[in-house]
């Protein structure tokens, strides 16, 4: 661990690698790098303070760079104890960046890198799981006299600042864009997917050919997962609560059964809810001998792990990013990441390709809030339409990828009810 100004990292030596490995990601980053050479001219965050709260990671590094590029004063901290990818945190600190976070760190740093960032007495936020939010909202309240506005990542932070909103506490307004279309659709079900399999597959070195594997929720993340599963060979098994998403599982081509029906047979389970205890004590105890768990939502509470630590006789680290559990009857569980985001935990989370689009959309928000300070309440926002279709046009354009426009007869006819058969 090494302290570097007003940062907190593991080791500055590694910010070369860190630089290489940003500059890899931005070659697939088009959209970003568009917005940021606007920034650079523009300056639409001159002396804006921005505290961030986000997975230290390579496209991170690029996101950070583009609101710097846009004049804003900006630090950031870890959103996962495990996510931080420690060459990425050192490149940022040579980048003039203030950086607390370091892979691995246990729960009493995490906070305390999150009260550090909070110093900087930030007027925008940006949040990825709502900490560095509720964290102002519960013990720093006299920040908020500053703070215009703010932007959510996942959708466990939005949901966390939904129920904020609904309790009448939410006190500035915040961008949901986990909720914009050019965020849940890619990042949450081709992110997600990929970088699950890639974070389960580097852990294990498993064959997924011929596995049952049990989806805890069917949402964007969920259908992602299941999508690459199923490509794999694996036979897929959907548990989920809401009858709309269990049906457009069994319509998909999935088996959708209760999960303790599932915890019976599985060989493994990955949680994708953003809820509490999806897998419990009861579900433990019906699992055979043999089963991998792993959790790919944003809190490492979709696991009972306590029940599991109560339950075992014996545990062992087998592999680096997996734990063998032994119960009393010598049935063995292996909990891959300590339950935390697995593909941020033993891989390197999603592709910078689907980050471009997430990315792009923190960038416009923010810049959308400091131009319409005035006019916003406090509450929890949808990414306006127009930003969302001009980064869909940004990212089609980056692809080679054309489309064609409505004729005036076209429009017309859309917006006429004479016209009938």
């Amino acid at each position: 661990m090494a302290e570097h100004s007003n940062s907190d990292i593991k080791d500055i030596s590694l910010a070369a690698e860190g630089r290489r490995r940003i500059e890899w990601a931005s070659r697939e980053m088009p959209v970003l790098k568009l917005i940021s050479r606007r920034f650079a001219d523009e300056k639409p965050l001159i002396d804006i303070r921005i505290s961030a709260c986000l997975h230290i990671t390579t496209e991170t590094a690029n996101l950070a760079l583009t609101l710097k590029e846009g004049g804003a004063d900006i630090v950031l901290c870890a959103s996962n104890p495990l996510s931080t990818q420690d060459e990425a945190a050192a490149a940022l600190v040579e980048y003039g960046i203030p950086t607390n976070a370091i892979k691995g760190e246990d729960e009493a740093t995490y906070y305390k890198h999150i009260d550090t960032a909070l110093t900087h007495k930030p007027q925008l936020t940006v949040d990825d799981g709502a900490d560095l939010v509720a964290t102002i909202h519960r013990e720093q309240s006299l920040l908020i006299e500053d703070v215009i506005g703010g932007t959510e990542e996942t959708t466990t932070g939005v949901i966390r600042l939904r129920s904020l909103e609904r309790d009448g506490k939410l006190k500035y307004p915040i961008f949901a864009v986990n909720d914009a279309r050019t965020k849940y659709l890619f990042d949450n079900r081709y992110g997600t997917g990929q970088s699950t399999i890639d974070g389960i597959t580097r852990a294990t070195n498993i064959l997924w050919a011929g596995k049952k594997v049990v989806i805890g929720g069917y949402g964007w993340c969920g259908r992602g997962v299941a999508m690459r599963t199923k490509g794999l060979g694996s036979q897929v098994i959907v548990v989920e609560v809401e009858p709309l998403r269990a049906l457009e599982a069994v319509m998909d081509g999935f088996q959708v059964m209760p999960i303790m029906e599932a915890a019976r047979i599985g060989d493994i389970f990955i949680t994708v809810t953003g809820d509490k205890h999806v897998i419990g004590k009861k579900h433990i105890e019906a699992m055979k001998d043999g089963a991998i768990l792993a959790n790919s939502g944003h809190f490492n509470v979709e696991i009972d792990i306590p029940a599991l630590e109560k339950m075992a006789r014996n545990k062992r680290r087998i592999r680096p990013f997996v734990d063998e559990y032994t119960l009393e009857e010598g049935r063995r569980l292996f909990l891959l990441g300590e339950g935390r985001l697995i593909n941020l935990a033993a891989a390197e989370g999603h592709p910078a390709s689907v980050m471009d689009m997430s990315f792009a959309n923190q960038s416009l928000c923010l810049e959308y809030i400091v131009k319409n300070r005035r006019q916003l309440e406090a509450r929890v926002y949808d990414v306006p339409e127009v930003i969302d279709k001009h980064i869909a046009h940004l990212k089609l354009e980056s692809m080679g990828a054309r489309i064609d426009s409505l004729t005036a007869e076209q429009e017309k006819y859309l917006n006429s009810w004479q016209e009938g058969t």
